[in-house]
């Protein structure tokens, strides 16, 4: 690391409250693969992406959500263990959560990711706290993890339960559509523009094939999300009226 790179993982270190005992663990989980590309291409061989630790962080969280709601919430079914699991590891939730600890400010981006606003973006956001939240594992264990993350997941797990937050836009929009009319939303392409690196996708969202809403996004999964965001709003506030 170099001497701001160092900078930033110490403010982070202390922002999250662990001091880790192997500093190249956390800074490796802030290293987007943009940055790791860019940082290769001038020499440096010692910079990797963050994307293996994705990988762990991954079940590493499902652990953490899942001994959280199997621990504290006893009267609650499988299914609604799992369905609760499945929204607060949503990407959307871990979006949320990153942008609670202000992950946003400490990450590595290459120059086209930090142009076009990929510290707020939800998917650099949630595979990056997924590596952070493998380093703590493998850094301190899992009470490391716990220690710095768990009130986070806790926090969001009780407002899902309790039906006051939605994480899962695409599937509460399943979810709703199938009880009100029968059908599953269709997502439909209409449109893309920009450059491959940093392209813009323009998604329908349609029921029984009129138009509910729009989303646009830097992926088409992005603007899918977006168009399901809309489409809920649009049918809740009919259904108040």
């Amino acid at each position: 690391m170099n001497k701001e790179e160092t900078a930033t993982v110490i403010a982070f270190m202390e922002a999250i409250g662990h001091r880790f005992l192997e500093p190249e663990l956390i800074y490796n989980a802030l290293c987007h693969s943009s940055y790791a590309h860019e940082q290769n291409q001038r020499g440096r061989k010692d910079v990797f992406s963050n994307e293996r630790l994705e990988f762990l962080g991954d079940a590493a969280i499902d652990l953490l959500i899942a001994e959280y709601l199997y621990t504290n919430f006893s009267d609650a079914s499988e299914g609604v263990m799992a369905k609760v699991k499945a929204a607060v590891a949503s990407e959307e939730a871990l979006a949320q959560i990153a942008r609670d600890i202000n992950l946003g400010q400490y990450l590595f981006l290459g120059h086209g990711e930090e142009i076009t606003g990929g510290r707020d973006r939800d998917s650099i956001l949630a595979d990056t706290l997924e590596a952070v939240a493998a380093a703590l594992y493998i850094d301190g264990g899992m009470q490391s993890l716990k220690k710095c993350l768990l009130a986070h997941f806790a926090k969001y797990a009780k407002q899902v339960l309790e039906g006051k937050i939605v994480f899962d836009y695409k599937t509460f929009l399943q979810e709703i559509t199938q009880e009100r009319f029968k059908q599953l939303p269709e997502y439909v392409l209409v449109d893309e523009q920009g450059p491959s690196h940093m392209k813009k996708f323009t998604v329908e969202l349609r029921l029984n094939r009129k138009v509910i809403a729009t989303g646009e996004g830097f992926s088409i999964k992005e603007a899918e999300k977006n168009a399901a965001k809309k489409a809920i709003e649009k049918l809740e506030g009919e259904g108040n009226q």
